[in-house]
């Protein structure tokens, strides 16, 4: 199929364009419809496939034909016109409510509107100024690191002492559900009160309760807003059985060998330095991509990203991370159980996400149209190699006929802006994790 298309500059977040489709292309689509419906339908009196149009148009009508064969045609020509314009639209190219149909014998010719993502502009073209932890691993990486190998060492103890609940506490209780409290009920039941996904106020109750106490607990939680929203009532009586706490063993030489065997913490340091500084070969690149990217996006002037193309970007994110999850042979319910977050959190969570992988992609669109990069052939036949198509040419011609290939280029001169970004950023080499503790330090001391 040989497609015109003109079109003009895109309008708010639309680009109008008059596709035509020649004679020759529409009289084929014509016979193919006719042929599909001969075949697919059995008339009295005819073999399949031999029915004559005459009776077709008086058994099926003329206009369902011509309706079969304008679907059909267009659907041939979409992508060979997104090719051709060289856009990802946000949504489905839009033909109108009720199109014209084919007529046999002459071009076709039709206004489509295709929705687009806005062309942004930016209140700096230049590349960011972004810290990045140093290549090397600093003693406050190695510390943390400790830390977190300590932390799976931990032992749960009873405090001795005769006090009461305090905040962050680990308790042991025996909770009985009286009224909608199934998720907090149970006997012998550690709970660590500094977790969130217990309610606040049950844990709120619990503050200054000592040992063998019991108490009768109350909270009601509110799910929707508006008109929509409706509250529920819990209670449950619950007895403090044991206040307890978290002890991490101090490191020693002899810790160092029992249990992750090195002779000395000086050995443990030194191995952990050399994972610290081998992880980062692979962790650094990707970090300052991202920080850079970031920068970026708050350099855009459009206040609020079109809703269309957001909704496009958090389907994308949402299909990558179900992917993920289903290759790790785990669901959705039990990734959110996992991590005590509702399914309304997750999605805000991923809209917010949404929104900013969407706004800093247009950052990179408006840079590389200020840098003038182009996505060439050999770019693109070098993408293709990269994905390890055997036939490279075949595969290319298939992207183009599937109206893929604009896709392919944007991803190409998006690549090449953000390249630019690393090459160019200036960078400030900062021990990110000492600071953090400093600060961390010096709020405890403020408290």
């Amino acid at each position: 199929m040989k497609i015109t298309v003109t079109a003009g500059e895109p309008k708010d977040n639309e680009l109008t364009a008059q596709l035509t489709v020649p004679t020759e292309d529409v009289n084929s689509a014509v016979r193919a419809a006719y042929k599909d419906i001969a075949n697919k339908y059995s008339f009295r009196g005819f073999r399949r496939g031999r029915t004559p149009r005459a009776v077709i148009d008086s058994m099926i009508g003329k206009e369902a034909v011509m309706a079969q064969a304008t679907n059909d045609l267009l659907n041939e020509a979409e992508p060979l016109m997104l090719e051709e314009l060289d856009i990802v639209p946000v949504e489905q190219p839009n033909f109108g409510e009720d199109p014209a149909l084919v007529e046999e014998g002459s071009d076709y010719v039709i206004e489509v509107t295709i929705p687009v993502r806005p062309e942004v502009e930016l209140d700096s073209y230049d590349a960011p100024a972004i810290n990045m932890p140093p290549e090397e691993a600093t003693e406050a990486e190695i510390d943390q690191q400790i830390k977190q190998l300590l932390s799976y060492q931990t032992k749960v103890e009873d405090v001795e002492e005769d006090r009461g609940v305090q905040q962050g506490d680990l308790v042991s209780v025996d909770v009985e559900n009286k009224e909608n409290a199934e998720a907090v009920a149970g006997t012998d039941r550690t709970m660590d009160l500094s977790s969130k996904n217990l309610p606040a106020e049950f844990v709120d109750a619990l503050m200054g309760m000592k040992k063998g106490e019991t108490k009768d607990v109350e909270w009601t939680t509110t799910e929707g807003e508006g008109d929509d929203a409706k509250e529920t009532k819990h209670s449950c009586t619950v007895t403090l059985k044991a206040i307890r706490k978290a002890v991490t063993p101090e490191l020693t030489d002899e810790l160092a060998k029992s249990t992750f065997g090195f002779d000395t913490i000086a050995d443990l340091r030194d191995a952990v330095k050399e994972e610290i500084e081998e992880d980062k070969k692979t962790s650094l690149p990707n970090l300052k991509e991202d920080r850079v990217v970031e920068e970026m996006g708050k350099h855009v002037t459009l206040e609020t990203i079109p809703e269309n193309y957001v909704n496009q970007v958090f389907n994308e994110i949402a299909q990558d991370f179900l992917g993920q999850l289903q290759r790790q042979g785990l669901t959705l319910d039990l990734y959110l159980r996992a991590r005590g977050i509702s399914s309304d959190e997750f999605i805000a969570d991923l809209r917010q996400q949404a929104d900013e992988r969407a706004r800093q992609s247009l950052a990179l669109d408006a840079l590389a149209k200020h840098l003038g990069v182009e996505a060439t052939e050999e770019d693109v036949e070098e993408e293709f190699k990269k994905a390890g198509a055997t036939d490279v040419q075949s595969r290319m011609e298939q992207f183009k006929a599937s109206g893929q290939m604009p896709a392919i280029r944007e991803s190409i001169r998006r690549t090449k802006a953000l390249q630019w970004l690393v090459d160019n950023a200036a960078v400030t080499i900062v021990d990110e994790i000492a600071e953090k503790n400093a600060e961390d330090d010096a709020s405890e001391d403020a408290e």
